[in-house]
């Protein structure tokens, strides 16, 4: 049976309660909710929706790389807005950084996030033996 293990990542926010930031159990990695904060300051990065969703994106990566993954690695996306206006400024963004082909996603309203943050995202990834190049699809 696989060992579960929880990770810390030092270079992306840390986990704000009872909860680890990364679960990797075999081959499957489960990264908890990413705010879209500084992870020197621990304070929300900007008030506007395009720098929190990279930012968020940002910190999935770093995760991602302290892993040994990488953002193709990832299989679903939940993202929470509390504005579902800001779907489309999120979905441009989604687009960059998944250039490949894009996990599965879902997308939640939700009445409010820590900080006053206005996304979080949290996602599933595998990584693989053998790791392939990123296609891109145009």
């Amino acid at each position: 049976m696989a060992e579960r293990v929880s990770i810390f990542v030092e270079g992306a926010p840390s986990a704000f309660g009872h909860f680890s930031q990364v679960i990797k159990h075999g081959n499957s990695v489960h990264i908890s909710g990413q705010l879209p904060v500084d992870p020197k300051t621990n304070r929300l990065v900007s008030m506007e929706i395009g720098p929190q969703a990279k930012a968020v994106f940002e910190n999935l990566s770093k995760i991602m790389q302290a892993c040994a993954g990488q953002m193709s690695n990832i299989l679903l996306t939940r993202i929470y807005l509390t504005d579902l206006r800001d779907h489309s400024a999120v979905d441009v963004i989604t687009r960059e950084v998944f250039f490949f082909t894009p996990p599965a996603r879902t997308v939640v309203m939700v009445a409010g996030l820590p900080f006053g943050a206005k996304i979080m995202v949290e996602a599933v990834a595998e990584l693989n033996p053998i790791e392939m190049a990123p296609k891109r699809v145009f």
